[in-house]
Parts: structure tokens; sequence; C-alpha cells
């Protein structure tokens, strides 16, 4: 099967709590409003900063139906549909077929740890399977689950009898920005390589490639990240390195307050758009820690260049 490639930013959104830990749907409407202004082309939900892993079943598609309801015209959603339990992933990715989401995707079960390709094949195509007429992209973030493989002999496994025939491509958040262009060279380009981390947006361009990526930071720093893929397509490589380094000073700041999941959660608030707490076993941000997180943020001028 043969599926459109991804152009532009796709959004990992926070997943809004109340106070007490319940979800807050109600703001997701403003959420996705604010999102499409400031750029983003859609919203990959139920990930890593969304917590999914924290969530119940019926929380994640609450969730899908919520950001489905709220989406604006041509705005993709797609659905991590990662779990510990096969079973549960692919009643989530057939719910997101459903509602008639964009795509699904999913992360290596953290539990038990996956170890070798066919391993991992095995886990991802009953998933995929699931929801057979959507594209299906792997989540890589080994940092979370251990799962640290080469994605070049996973492409290799898809392509030679996989059996994963709606495998669309990979969300790729590693370092190794070399085998992310091995993989977005293989058979021709066939496989949509969504760049997936931020500090490293323009050397993902310089290599080539990169049309679309899944973003953390574009929550609150959408401007500068959009405005990099913008600055390169219009040959202002000088622009372009201001706004990357622009992005690197605030991700040096979200790294001081526990990294985007809580450090990022809590600058939606300070941009106006309270997104709740983080579920344990995240520590959330202190007001102490807020307000020195604030004070580092207006010292490197971020209020007037974020999210609005």
């Amino acid at each position: 099967m043969q599926f459109e490639k991804i152009k532009g930013l796709i959004d990992a959104p926070f997943t809004p709590l109340t106070e007490g830990g319940e979800l807050n749907l109600s703001v997701i409407p403003a959420y996705a409003d604010l999102l499409a202004r400031n750029g983003m082309k859609g919203v990959f939900i139920n990930g890593s900063s969304g917590e999914g892993y924290l969530l119940t079943e019926e929380e994640r598609i609450a969730l899908a139906e919520a950001w489905m309801a709220a989406a604006p015209k041509d705005f993709k959603v797609i659905v991590h549909v990662g779990s510990t339990s096969i079973p549960q992933s692919c009643r989530l990715a057939a719910h997101a077929a459903k509602i008639g989401a964009y795509g699904i995707g999913a992360m290596a079960t953290p539990f038990p740890k996956i170890a070798s390709i066919p391993q991992l094949v095995s886990y991802i195509a009953p998933l995929a399977a699931a929801a057979p007429n959507l594209p299906f992209y792997y989540y890589h973030i080994p940092a979370f689950n251990g799962a640290f493989l080469p994605m070049t002999e996973l492409l290799k496994a898809i392509e030679e009898g996989g059996n994963v025939p709606n495998f669309a491509g990979i969300k790729y958040t590693f370092e190794s920005l070399y085998e992310y262009n091995q993989c977005r060279r293989m058979y021709g380009g066939k496989y949509d390589m969504l760049h997936g981390q931020d500090e490293t947006i323009l050397a993902s361009l310089a290599l080539g490639g990169a049309q679309g990526g899944i973003c953390g930071t574009s929550n609150y720093n959408a401007p500068c990240l959009v405005g990099i893929q913008k600055a390169w397509a219009d040959g202002d490589l000088n622009k372009a390195r201001e706004l990357q380094n622009f992005a690197q000073d605030v991700i040096d700041v979200i790294c001081r307050f526990r990294g985007n999941i809580v450090g990022g959660k809590r600058i939606m608030k300070l941009i106006g758009l309270d997104l709740g707490p983080n579920r344990a076993p995240f520590v959330n941000v202190t007001p102490s820690e807020e307000a020195e997180m604030r004070r580092q943020l207006e010292a490197i001028g971020f209020f007037s260049r974020c999210c609005k």
C-alpha cells in the first residue's frame, strides 16, 4: 500500500487534566485552534507527550473522539495505540479507524523489552492489521522503552515479508541522523521518515529529506519550528540557524525542569492554556520551579516568540 507523505509538522499534544487528575476534554477545541493557528498540520495523540501509557483505554478513546471532533479541516489526527496489551492496542486501532482518524502509530512496548527485529514486527503487525486501511507509523523512541534496534533492519523486514502492508513509515526520535537518512533513502525513498527531534530539524533538512515531522515543543514553540522549515525552503540559512538555536535555547530550559512532558506541559499554563498536572509517577513542577522557569524563559525572549 502507498500513502501520501506528510508535509509540515505534526504536534504531539499533552493530555489535558483537571487538578484532580481527570480528563479535561473541554479545552481541546481551544487547544486544536491554537495549534492550527500556529502552523501545525495535525496531532499525534496519546503518545509520550500525552502520557498515553498512564491513561485507561476508555480515556484514550475519549481523547481520540474529542480530537476528531475539534480538528479543523484537513488537520490530521494520528492516534498512538501502543500499550503493553496487544488486544487493547488492537481495539484502540480499530476505534481510530471507526472514527475516521488519519492514521495510527505505536512505539515498542516497554514491557517486556523488545530485543530483536522479528520480535518488534510480531508486536506491530497485529496492531496495524486492526486498522488495515490506515497508515501505520512505528514510533522509534528507544530512550523510553529500551528498544535500541536498527531501523534500517526494521524497514528491510517490512519490505521483505513483514506482513504489514499498511506500514507507512517511522516517527524517528533518536540521535542518529546518519541512520535516519539511511532509512529515508531506502527503497527509493518509499517510507515516510517523520523527524522527531526538535533540536535537529535543520540538520535533517540539510540531509535532503524531512518533509514532515512530529514535534513535542511545538505545543508552545511552533512559530520557531515552522519557521525553520520555511527559512530553509526560502534559502535563508542564517535565519534557519538562528531559529534552530532559539529552539535549542527553549529545550535547554525545559531540560532543567524534567523535560517536555513535565516542564513543557507547565509552559502551556504560562502561555494561557492550562492543561493541568501530570500523572504519577511524573513529578510535577512546583510553584517555585514554575516561577524560575518563567524567569529563564523571559531571559531568552520566549514570550514574544511563542504560540499565541
